[in-house]
């Protein structure tokens, strides 16, 4: 007779949208650590950026963006969105990807607090 392969409380396999998911929620935990004020602010992961007006070239010389911010206005938070598709084609395996998911996150919250990414994390660019 054969038993389960992990106890119930473990998963046996997180979805890759999850596991991307845990990797910046772990890159804004060390940040917050510094910059405790990011607290007040929304992170997000969203699958692939929206091209702006429809317009098929919206992109035609242009990088294919990592990540954004939308600044608090009118009652809402401020928002710093990181794009899993396209960091996850720039990085191969799990220990690159979490070092460019901390980069796009540091340099987008840098963005938002109107900060170089090296004041937000001294180690910014050490990789």
């Amino acid at each position: 007779m054969r038993g389960p392969i992990a106890p119930p409380q473990v998963p046996l396999a997180a979805s890759r949208a999850d596991a991307f998911a845990d990797l910046v929620q772990d890159s804004v935990e060390r940040l917050e650590r510094r910059w405790p004020q990011l607290a007040d602010i929304d992170f997000l992961v969203l699958e692939v950026p929206r091209l702006e007006g429809g317009s098929g070239d919206a992109w035609s010389d242009e990088p294919v963006p990592l990540g954004g911010v939308a600044p608090a206005r009118e009652g809402r938070r401020a928002k710093v969105v990181v794009y899993r598709r396209p960091v996850e084609i720039r990085s191969k395996g799990r220990d690159e990807r979490a070092a460019l998911v901390h980069e796009v996150v540091v340099e987008q919250v840098a963005e938002l607090l109107g900060l170089t990414p090296e004041t937000v994390d001294p180690r910014y660019g050490e990789d």
